[in-house]
């Protein structure tokens, strides 16, 4: 396993990482004690970054991780969860007041059964675009709170995730220098989307880390296909399952290069993917120990053709 420097948090995080999105039952139903395992996978085979939301189940997924948490030692991980965005019953509430957000911290330690967060996120800041106050109350209200929270030594760095790179860009550059140590970004660096390599530059130039996920682009990048609910334009699904069929021909499955191409960047430190399953967590990190076959990389891009970077709508 390979590390990296998150900006300059002094958080040195593995390049791959473990999203706790499915332990939330969010893709299927998933077992409580198969999850506990799956996060006790991640961290023997040396992934040392955890991240997770209130949103991911309604509670479920942080619930079912403090119940992994309470056994495994703290030092040996940095846990990542967020704020703003919530979720019940397939009805989205999205709250970025500086109550609310404080609130939603102590929220969140006491279902992680720990005492500090390492990095707070506020969570798909796109939705409060379209809130009263748009991203400047993000700027004006959200952050503070969580900065006030970091004073206190509650939590330890402040971030903020977004599917667009436009906001998470505006955001850092109408905060003070500082306020905001690490972005999230998902689905711009996988085989289909490197759009974030256009970000990468004014990241660094302001000491931001940068976490990618989703390696699988949401399920374009895989031999299943996506997911009734994937908001990807049909062009660009099509394209993608070509590229899965052509990998699958040359016996080496496109969930594997997608892994091994994510992880691949040194500028990015490190990528997000989630499962509830064990071996699918011991399988991944085999793969992102080894090298991608770049020029299978090359005609899995070709094959996606124009549709490399069509991009889709957060939902």
């Amino acid at each position: 396993m390979k590390y990296h420097d998150l900006g300059k948090t002094g958080l040195k995080i593995s390049n791959l990482c473990f999203g706790a999105s499915s332990l939330g039952s969010v893709f299927h139903e998933t077992k409580e004690a198969e999850s506990i395992k799956a996060v006790e996978a991640a961290l023997d085979g040396g992934i040392n970054f955890i991240d997770v939301s209130p949103y991911y189940g309604h509670y479920k997924a942080e619930t079912v991780l403090g119940k992994a948490l309470k056994i495994l030692p703290r030092d040996k991980y940095y846990l990542s969860t967020k704020v703003g965005r919530y979720g019940k019953d397939g009805v989205n509430t999205w709250d970025y007041s500086a109550k609310r957000v404080t609130d939603s911290v102590y929220e969140s330690m006491e279902r992680l059964n720990i005492d500090f967060i390492d990095l707070i996120n506020v969570h798909d800041i796109e939705f409060q675009a379209a809130l009263p106050g748009g991203l400047q109350l993000v700027v004006d209200e959200t952050l503070p709170a969580l900065v006030e929270l970091k004073k206190k030594g509650v939590v330890g760095h402040v971030g903020i995730t977004d599917l667009q790179l436009e906001n998470l860009k505006w955001v850092i550059e109408h905060s003070e220098k500082g306020t905001v140590e690490s972005i999230l970004n998902f689905c711009h660096y996988c085989l289909n989307d490197d759009k974030i390599v256009d970000f990468l530059d004014f990241f660094e130039e302001n000491n931001v880390g940068v976490i990618n996920a989703s390696p699988l682009s949401m399920g374009l990048l895989s031999k299943r296909g996506v997911p009734d609910w994937h908001p990807a334009p049909k062009p660009l699904v099509e394209a993608c399952a070509k590229a899965a069929a052509y990998c699958e021909e040359q016996g080496y499955p496109i969930e594997k290069l997608a892994i091994q191409y994510s992880v691949s960047n040194p500028r990015i430190a490190g990528t997000l993917f989630s499962s509830a399953n064990p071996e699918n967590v011991k399988r991944n990190i085999a793969w992102a120990n080894e090298e991608p076959d770049m020029q299978l990389v090359q005609k899995v891009q070709e094959i996606i053709g124009d549709q490399k970077r069509v991009s889709w709508a957060n939902s």
